[in-house]
């Protein structure tokens, strides 16, 4: 099997799971749909007061919706052992780790980046700050899917690793939510927003690297 051929079954394989028992997937598209439709019913009608905290709103929660899935990105793979199967016919633990961060990214990323312009709407976003918003959210869910990944590979096996993942991750990610939101607020006000992306991009750069790598060990620790 070519390396294009076995990408493209893992992350079919990720597809077809997802479909079939991906509850924690849906969980976490339909949280976001509703935490953020909560907050104009707990306000009231006031555009001037949602225009000013939609962006935090928006990026919180679509931090907090792509850790409900981060739980099972390699722990069905890990029970079955499909995992232990992949290493045995010789691939990668770095490129593995990188495709089920990939499939990560396109269930759930893609979801949120298409939910978010409805929502963004409704929050009073101006209509000129939504590409921002798109390029911010793209950007920041890649960042995410890697150091969800990465942290879920090193605590696979663990105990309570459900209760230990959010506690890990949402420190690590702080700086993509500061940057993201920064933007789209910048962006809103008609202020310079290029400096917050350029660092939600080096951060990406950074971790674009090294995650799988560090995935790849995780994992390979976690099947001796």
């Amino acid at each position: 099997m070519t390396l294009p051929q076995f990408i493209f079954s893992l992350l079919q394989r990720d597809r077809r799971l997802t479909w079939q028992q991906g509850t924690d997937t849906l969980a976490g598209i339909l949280f976001f749909i509703i935490a953020i439709t909560l907050f104009p019913l707990a306000l009231g009608p006031s555009p001037t007061l949602l225009h000013r905290i939609a962006p935090g709103i928006l990026w919180v929660c679509a931090l907090l919706a792509s850790l409900f899935p981060l739980e099972k990105i390699f722990t069905s793979d890990y029970e079955d052992g499909t995992l232990e199967q992949l290493l045995l016919l010789g691939y990668s633990p770095a490129l593995i780790a990188a495709v089920k961060m990939l499939s990560h990214w396109l269930l759930t990323g893609v979801p949120l980046l298409i939910i978010a312009v409805p929502l963004g709407i409704m929050l009073s976003i101006d209509l000129s700050a939504l590409p921002i918003l798109l390029t911010g959210l793209g950007v920041g869910t890649i960042c995410l899917s890697l150091l969800g990944g990465t942290i879920a590979s090193l605590t696979l096996g663990a105990r309570k690793s459900s209760l230990l993942l959010p506690l890990l991750v949402l420190p690590l990610a702080i700086p993509v939510l500061i940057f993201g939101a920064s933007a789209l607020d910048a962006a809103q006000n008609h202020l310079p927003y290029t400096a917050q992306l350029e660092l939600l991009a080096a951060l990406l750069a950074l971790m674009l690297p090294l995650c799988p790598l560090a995935a790849g060990a995780g994992l390979a620790a976690a099947l001796e």
